[in-house]
C-alpha cells in the first residue's frame, strides 16, 4: 500500500506509532591521515523514519531490525524473538550469496535432475559461466582450460565484494599460487565461516575462476550488467517477490575484447565501487546507471518485443531456479526475510547469465534518481512485510513488487498480455 492510501485508512491509534525499529550502521574505513572512522546510515534508515516508526536501541524490543551479517551470525541464535519480530537475513544466507556455494548448489541440482532423467529441467540450472573453485578444483580447471585455447578467465575471491580482488588471466602460470602442493588438503568445511574473506584459514585465499564471457551485449560500445532486487519472505514454502525497478550498471570505458591490457579492469567490471574512480564527468551526472524500463525499451527497439519478452522471462527463470537450488539447505525461520541483489549479464544473443547474488546489496545512492529508486524500493519492502496489518495476504502486487513464485506456482502478467514480465 502506498503512503498516500495509508493516510486515508483511519485507525486509532495509528499503527505507525506502535512500530519500533533498529538499524545497523554502515562502517566506513578511516580517511587517509585520520585516526577516526566514520559511520553513517544508508537509505533504509531514511525509509524507517519516514514511515513514522520509532527508533530503539534496546536489544530485543523492536518489530524490525535491519541488521548487518555479523549480528545474524553472532547474536541471532542466542536470543528469543517474539512472533511479530523480523530481521533482514536468513541465518545461512551464504548458501546463495557466496560465489562458490552458489555454484555448488546449482551444480548439485543440475546433476540430481539429470540422474532423474529430466534433462530439460536440469538445463534450467545451466545459467552461469563455466566455473571452478580453486585450489580445490584446480586440476579440473586445468582440463577445461586446455579445451579453450586462448580463452580468458576471470578470478573472483569468494568472500569479497565491490570488485575487490578480481583479475583476468589467460595463462596457467598466472594461477601458480592456487596450484595445490602435494601435501595440500581442502578445508573440512568451506562454508563454516561465511564472512571469512579467505574462505579458509590455511593455504591461498579461495577463489572462483570463471570462463570470461567475451561477447556481452553492448550499449553505446560499453559493457553493462543488470542489478535486480528480489525479496524472499519464506523458503518453506518458497515465496518470492521481484521489484519492477532495477537498473543497468555501465562501464565508463568503451569495451574491447583485446586482452593485451588485462589489468585495465575499468572496461570489464561494472561495479560502482570500480567505476566511481573513472574520473569521467558522465559518471557524476548519471551514476553510470540506466533504469530498467529504459533498457527494456532499448531491447524492444533493436531486437523486437518477442526477444525482450524471452530475455526477461529467462531472467525470472534464473532467479526462481537459483532459489530452488538452495531451498532445502536454507534454514527457514519465520522471523527472517531477505532482500537479494541479483547481478545478471546479457550476452550479444540476449541470453542472460547469472553472475552472483548479494545478501547486502548497496542501499547508498550516488545520484538523486538512484536515491529515489532505492527509497521507493525499501518503502515497498516495508509495505509488503505488513507490520501495520493493512494487507490480506492474497495480494499479487504491493507497490513495485510483484509476486513471482509461491509454493510451486509461477506468477506473471495475465495470459495474452503483450508483456510476459512485469520487469521494467
Amino acid at each position: 500500500m502506498s503512503e498516500y492510501f495509508r493516510r486515508l485508512v483511519k485507525r486509532d491509534p495509528p499503527p505507525a506509532a506502535l512500530i519500533r525499529f533498529r538499524c545497523a550502521k554502515l562502517h566506513r574505513a578511516s580517511a587517509p591521515g585520520s585516526d577516526s572512522s566514520s559511520s553513517e546510515y544508508n537509505t533504509i534508515y531514511d525509509v524507517l523514519r519516514a514511515r513514522g516508526w520509532k527508533e530503539t536501541d534496546v536489544e530485543t524490543e523492536w518489530h524490525i531490525f535491519w541488521s548487518d551479517k555479523d549480528w545474524i551470525h553472532g547474536i541471532f541464535d542466542k536470543i528469543h524473538l517474539d512472533p511479530h519480530q523480523h530481521v533482514n537475513h536468513f541465518l545461512n544466507h551464504y548458501e546463495l550469496t557466496r560465489k562458490d556455494l552458489l555454484v555448488k548448489n546449482m551444480k548439485r541440482m543440475r546433476r540430481q535432475l539429470e540422474k532423474e532423467g529430466r534433462p530439460e529441467e536440469a538445463n534450467k540450472y545451466n545459467v552461469y559461466p563455466i566455473t571452478f573453485v580453486v585450489p580445490q578444483e584446480y586440476n579440473m580447471f586445468v582440463e577445461e582450460f586446455k579445451k579453450h585455447a586462448g580463452a580468458t578467465w576471470i578470478m573472483k575471491p569468494v568472500g569479497r565484494s565491490q570488485g575487490a580482488g578480481i583479475f583476468l588471466v589467460n595463462k596457467l602460470t598466472q594461477l601458480q599460487q592456487w596450484r595445490p602442493s602435494n601435501n595440500w588438503k581442502p578445508p573440512k568445511d568451506s562454508s563454516k565461516d561465511p564472512d571469512d574473506e579467505d574462505g579458509a584459514k590455511e593455504g591461498p585465499e579461495l577463489y572462483v575462476v570463471q570462463k570470461y564471457l567475451d561477447d556481452p551485449l553492448l550499449v553505446g560500445g560499453k559493457k553493462f550488467d543488470i542489478r535486480l532486487y528480489v525479496l524472499v519472505t519464506s523458503y518453506q514454502p518458497l515465496t518470492v517477490y521481484m521489484h519492477r525497478a532495477g537498473f543497468c550498471r555501465f562501464s565508463m570505458s568503451r569495451y574491447s575484447n583485446d586482452m593485451s591490457d588485462m589489468k585495465n579492469l575499468g572496461q570489464h567490471l561494472t561495479n560502482v565501487a570500480v567505476q566511481k574512480h573513472s574520473g569521467k564527468a558522465a559518471y557524476k551526472r548519471t551514476g553510470a546507471k540506466w533504469e530498467m524500463h529504459r533498457f527494456k525499451s532499448y531491447v524492444v527497439n533493436v531486437a523486437g518485443l518477442d526477444t525482450a519478452n524471452r530475455m526477461l522471462s529467462d531472467i525470472e527463470s534464473i532467479i526462481i531456479h537459483s532459489l530452488l537450488s538452495v531451498q532445502k539447505v536454507m534454514i527457514n525461520d519465520k522471523h527472517c526475510f531477505e532482500l537479494y541483489g541479483y547481478d545478471i549479464l546479457i550476452d550479444a544473443k540476449f541470453r542472460p547469465w547469472l553472475l552472483e547474488v548479494n545478501a547486502s546489496p548497496s542501499l547508498t545512492a550516488n545520484t538523486c534518481a538512484d536515491y529515489d529508486m532505492k527509497f521507493g524500493l525499501l518503502d515497498d519492502v516495508m509495505s509488503l512485510l505488513d507490520f501495520e496489518k493493512y494487507l490480506t495476504g492474497q495480494e499479487l502486487q504491493i507497490g513495485g513488487f510483484d509476486l513471482l513464485y509461491r509454493d510451486g506456482l509461477r506468477f506473471g502478467p495475465p495470459e495474452g498480455s503483450l508483456n510476459r514480465s512485469y520487469l521494467g
